[in-house]
């Protein structure tokens, strides 16, 4: 065997930077196929059914699903779960010969340690190297690498436990939903109030009171309706409250986010809100002075899933998987360096940190 040389390092780092720098192009062109409305609600549709990601590493899965469907390589047009290679291993299965991986966004990181945050100094830490006890570690976000996830279509082994999609009637809410948005509701300090019809809320299908601390439904709406605005009111209450980040943003612009959580809230319990959410997010959306729709909701993906994501790990609701394969967690746990990947937008200036104290 050849000695591993600097010119072989060389090649090894240009082809990791051709990888990365595809994904950014294919991640430019998924992003410019949500500047209309069905591009807008198939994208947070998707997010929806694949949550744990960050919402640029979803649009990336669907776009090269698109590309493996259209050129034969995999049977359905939309992928069912997705997970690393040795994590497929894990799970009995195995990535069938000739199956392309499907590139996604992982961040690389530093560890650095101190017993002194206020003023240091920080050492770094090698790649396996504890802490010493009593000392501060902060990771710090370097940038980002390729890594694949490959589809169950594209993998042959033991068998996938299938969970069953919910099923629900025209204007029909999932079973749960309302009573379970209506607690987190309740949990923000927030009283939910119901009126007859939008009369009593200047005609809108909600209203969020931040001062008086109320969330007011209008009751004159199917139950689906009625669930979906109970959906985006949370979202007000949890993104645009008093002392949130973007509480100031403009309407439009909250408008879109509180919708896209409702929207992403829907579509994992099997209720189909875009008939109602994709004229309402363009409308809001082009609202927006010297912002085009696609500037407004690309700019308020991100923020809606990971909203929309904490909303539904609280509930306890039949949802539809969450693009993970039943017995992920269990597999990830046996790994000593699972695969990990951003939640942060795919290029990012300055740096990022994380600080934790150890003790033992």
């Amino acid at each position: 065997m050849g000695r591993w040389t600097q010119a072989d390092a060389g090649a090894v780092a240009a082809a990791r930077d051709a990888k990365l720098e595809e994904a950014h192009t294919r991640l430019a062109g998924a992003v410019e196929a949500m500047a209309s409305g069905d591009g807008f609600r198939r994208a947070m549709e998707f997010a929806a059914r694949f949550r744990t990601r960050s919402f640029n590493n979803t649009l990336l899965i669907m776009a090269q699903h698109d590309e493996a469907y259209r050129a034969g390589r995999v049977p359905s047009p939309e992928p069912a779960f997705v997970a690393g290679y040795q994590q497929w291993q894990h799970l009995g299965r195995q990535v069938m010969k000739g199956q392309s991986g499907y590139v996604i966004l992982a961040p690389v990181t530093s560890r650095y340690a101190t017993d002194n945050p206020a003023g240091g100094p920080w050492r770094p830490l090698a790649r396996g190297e504890r802490p010493e006890p009593g000392e501060v570690v902060r990771e710090r976000l370097k940038g980002t690498k390729p890594v694949y996830v490959w589809d169950v279509t594209q993998t042959e082994g033991d068998p996938i436990p299938q969970q069953p999609m919910p099923q629900l009637l025209r204007g029909e809410a999932p079973e749960g939903l309302w009573d379970g948005l209506a607690a987190q509701v309740a949990g923000d300090g927030y009283a939910l109030l119901r009126v007859p019809t939008s009369a009593g809320i200047a005609g809108a299908n909600g209203m969020t009171d931040y001062l008086a601390r109320t969330v007011t439904v209008r009751g004159d709406m199917d139950d689906a309706a009625q669930v979906k605005t109970l959906a985006h009111e949370l979202g007000h209450v949890r993104l645009h409250s008093p002392g949130a980040a973007d509480a100031r943003a403009h309407r439009g612009i909250v408008e879109v986010e509180a919708e896209a959580v409702a929207l992403m809230i829907g579509a994992a319990h099997g209720l189909d809100t875009s008939q109602y959410s994709v004229p309402y997010v363009t409308s809001w959306a082009s609202s927006v002075p010297d912002r085009t729709v696609f500037d407004v909701v690309t700019a308020t993906a991100e923020r809606a899933r990971k909203t929309a994501a904490a909303i539904l790990d609280a509930l306890n609701t039949h949802q539809i998987s969450n693009g993970e394969p039943p017995g992920i967690t269990a597999a990830r746990n046996q790994r000593a360096a699972p695969e990990r990947e951003t939640t942060r937008p795919a290029r990012r200036r300055g740096p990022s940190t994380r600080t934790t104290v150890v003790t033992r």
